[in-house]
C-alpha cells in the first residue's frame, strides 16, 4: 500500500469531477469553495481514499497519471493533449534506457512524459528558445520528480545539438522542416523522427522537406480524434464535447547515408502502414525457422 509523503504531488478530486493538483507539505492547507483539508491530515495515509473537508464535504485522493499531469501543469504555452502525447511515445519506440530530444520545451507537458517513459537509465533533452518558457517547465518538472532525467537547453535549435546517435527526436516547433539537416545530424541510423504542426499547410512544407531531405523515410501523417462517452449504464452516448483537432502528427525514420527518392514516398493509395492482404514473404507475425524434417 502506497501512503502519501511530503513532497509527493497527489490529485484531488470533487464529486462534480473537478480535479486539482497538490503538493503535499507538512503545515499547509488546501482551500476550497467546499472547506479547509490540512495536508498533515493526507501524509502518511494511503492514497485511493475519501477525504473530508473540516465541514464534511468528500474529496476523492489519489496518484495522478501521466495524463492528469500533463493535462492539468501550470503553463503559459499550448500543449499536447495526452491523446497525441501517449500515441508520439509508442511511436518513438521509447522505453528505459532510451535517449531522445525534443524542441521546443513549451511549458513540459510532453518532456514529463517523455521523462516518465525512458527512466531510470534513459535521457531527455529538451531544447527551448524562450527563457520562460523554460523556467515554468524546469519548476513543473521539479515539482514531479522528473526533473534528473532531463536536460533543459536554452537555444535555438539553428545551432544545432550537442548531442548525436540519439534514438528519437521530436519537434514542436512553427517551421519543424527547417531544422531537419540539424535533425539528420542528430539521430542514429534507424532513429525516429517525429513533429506536430496544427495546420495542412504545415503538414505539406514539412513532408516535402523530409522528402527533399533524402535520407527519412516511411514518411507517415495522422491525426487522431478521441471521442468520450458518459460512462452511465442507462444512457450510455457520447459526451456532448470531445476535443477534435488537436494538431497533425508526422512520423519518419532516418536513414543513414542517403536514399533513393522512391523510398521516402509511400502510396497509401494501394497499401497503408498495416498489411491489406498477406504477402508470401512478408505476412504479419514475427518470422520463425522452419522445423527441420
Amino acid at each position: 500500500m502506497e501512503l502519501a509523503r511530503e513532497g509527493m504531488l497527489i490529485l484531488l478530486v470533487s464529486r462534480e469531477r473537478k480535479q486539482r493538483l497538490i503538493q503535499l507539505k507538512a503545515g499547509k492547507e488546501i482551500h476550497t469553495s467546499h472547506g479547509i483539508i490540512r495536508h498533515d491530515d493526507l501524509i502518511g495515509q494511503p492514497l485511493g481514499r475519501e477525504v473530508r473537508t473540516h465541514l464534511g464535504y468528500p474529496f476523492l485522493v489519489v496518484e495522478p497519471s501521466t495524463a492528469e499531469l500533463v493535462r492539468l501543469i501550470k503553463r503559459n504555452t499550448q500543449i499536447m493533449f495526452p491523446k497525441d502525447v501517449s500515441y508520439v511515445l509508442t511511436r518513438l519506440n521509447l522505453f528505459a534506457g532510451k535517449r531522445v530530444i525534443e524542441a521546443g520545451t513549451g511549458s513540459g507537458g510532453l518532456t514529463l512524459a517523455l521523462a516518465r517513459q525512458v527512466m531510470p537509465t534513459g535521457r531527455v533533452y529538451s531544447y527551448e528558445a524562450n527563457p520562460q518558457a523554460q523556467k515554468l517547465a524546469a519548476a513543473n518538472l521539479e515539482q514531479t520528480g522528473l526533473l534528473p532525467y532531463v536536460e533543459l537547453k536554452l537555444r535555438d535549435i539553428a545551432a544545432g545539438f550537442d548531442e548525436t546517435d540519439v534514438d528519437a527526436l521530436f519537434l514542436d516547433l512553427r517551421h519543424p522542416w527547417e531544422y531537419l539537416p540539424q535533425v539528420q545530424q542528430a539521430l542514429k541510423p534507424g532513429g525516429f523522427f517525429g513533429a506536430i504542426v496544427p495546420t495542412t499547410n504545415q503538414v505539406s512544407a514539412l513532408v516535402d522537406a523530409l522528402q527533399r531531405q533524402g535520407c527519412f523515410a516511411f514518411i507517415e501523417v495522422e491525426e487522431l480524434l478521441l471521442r468520450p462517452y458518459k460512462a452511465v449504464p442507462a444512457r450510455l452516448r457520447p459526451m456532448d464535447r470531445m476535443v477534435a483537432h488537436t494538431g497533425y502528427l508526422v512520423f519518419a525514420r532516418h536513414i543513414a547515408g542517403g536514399l533513393d527518392p522512391t523510398w521516402a514516398w509511400m502510396d497509401q493509395r494501394k497499401k497503408g502502414p498495416f498489411f491489406e492482404e498477406e504477402d508470401e514473404d512478408f505476412a504479419p507475425g514475427f518470422e520463425q525457422e522452419a522445423d527441420e524434417e
